[in-house]
């Protein structure tokens, strides 16, 4: 099977930390639907959600 180097997978902009974060296998079928690097940041960005009020 032929393995594709890491520097050609897609990669995108965490919306929370703003850094970049690379295609994973688990994110195959949602990747169009990911928007945060981890589950900390996902967590995190409700937590400052909730904090504001918004």
């Amino acid at each position: 099977m032929h393995k594709i180097k890491k520097r050609d997978l897609p990669t995108k902009i965490c919306i929370f930390c703003k850094k970049p974060f690379t295609w994973r296998k688990k994110w195959e079928k949602v990747w169009d639907q990911v928007k945060y690097c981890s589950d900390k940041c996902r967590m995190d960005k409700k937590k400052v959600t909730n904090n504001t009020g918004i």
